[in-house]
């Protein structure tokens, strides 16, 4: 059975790792709660700039690729292997979470998307982004749904 995609690399990395995690993104959040508007959108946008595991994991990949390749064509055919055994772990990552170079990342502290927008939308929450949503005030979901998706891009 595959894993479920939210959580199969978490659920693949260490426990000392994923609290180390954790707690490295409450400390963020709980610094940022009296910090202001500007502050949190500055840490907004350094939350969109980080990349997450797949990305840190895609990029590493590909570049290993390329080197395995070259060195394929210009200096011995058997480097040719190597983009084979990273085509191997980027099947075996999208399948179960889980490749040789991920505890490596993971102990650096890249997280997960997940992981990132649980920060993104906390701060959000703190600066008051999701004020205007009120369940009890339900008109039909229309008008809520709307202030919703406006709250979540803001």
């Amino acid at each position: 059975m595959l894993p479920p995609t939210v959580d199969r690399v978490s659920h693949h990395t260490c426990d000392l790792v994923n609290d180390r995690i954790r707690r490295q993104t409450e400390q963020n959040i709980a610094r940022l709660k009296n910090a202001g508007p500007t502050a949190i959108a500055r840490r907004l946008d350094e939350l969109d700039a980080e990349w997450d595991i797949e990305r840190t994991l895609e990029a590493h990949a590909a570049s290993v690729t390329i080197i395995g390749v070259t060195l394929g064509a210009t200096v011995d055919r058997r480097w040719f292997a190597l983009p084979a055994v990273v085509g191997a772990f980027l099947l075996q990552h999208a399948l179960q979470g889980w490749c040789p170079p991920l505890p490596v990342f993971r102990r650096l502290g890249f997280r997960t998307a997940s992981e990132i927008d649980y920060e993104r939308y906390a701060l959000k929450a703190v600066r008051g982004d999701f004020e205007e949503i009120h369940p009890a005030k339900r008109d039909r979901g229309h008008k809520l749904a709307d202030k919703a998706l406006r709250a979540a891009e803001a």
